[in-house]
């Protein structure tokens, strides 16, 4: 199982997929916690959407580990643009939010904490970060990608020892099957 692998194979229908969903609430739930201008790190940043969305009103940076999703984000217009895994994030204070919309949730289960203070470390001191996990108790291969879903209650455990606060919630219904259901976080540094 290589979820990098079945994303590079898929990108094309990944891309048309995800391009126009309608993310208005997700980022209702977000940019309360933000004021213009703000620096903003997607994580995983996939079709793009959101990168686009937020470049309107924020200084974006965007970081995915398949590169036809970053040759497909130049061709859109993003600027700042990194084939970078957030395994390998360098940052120290640089954002003040950082969106990781269904991304984090391809990570190891033994690798999430240590991703977890990654993320803390590249913000700024009182920053944002808002992840969204399949809700449920389930860790193992769907599809051909690695999955690990989480409940409000074990999210606790990846980010014990972080820094973070977990300061909402939000549970939210799939936009594509009724069925899945989502966990939305925002943390604060």
């Amino acid at each position: 199982m290589d979820t990098v692998q079945y994303y590079k194979e898929n990108a094309s229908e990944y891309i048309r997929k995800t391009q126009n969903i309608d993310m208005t609430s997700h980022y209702k739930l977000f940019l309360k916690y933000l004021k213009p201008g703000d620096s903003i790190l997607d994580i995983g940043f996939g079709s793009g959407r959101d990168s686009i969305y937020f470049s309107k009103n924020y200084s974006v940076t965007s970081i995915d580990v398949v590169n036809e999703f970053i040759e497909h984000a130049k061709s859109i217009g993003l600027l700042n643009v990194y084939f970078q895994s957030v395994q390998d994030m360098m940052y120290k204070n640089d954002f003040d939010a950082i969106w990781a919309c269904a991304s984090l949730l391809h990570i190891k289960k033994q690798e999430l904490n240590t991703v977890f203070k990654k993320c803390y470390k590249a913000l700024k001191q009182n920053g944002y970060m808002y992840c969204s996990f399949k809700y449920g108790d389930f860790t193992g291969e769907i599809d051909g990608k690695y999955y690990i879903f989480l409940t409000e209650k074990t999210i606790k455990e990846f980010i014990i020892n972080t820094g973070f606060d977990m300061i909402e919630y939000v549970i939210t219904d799939d936009l594509f099957n009724r069925e899945t259901k989502w966990l939305n976080i925002i943390l604060c540094k």
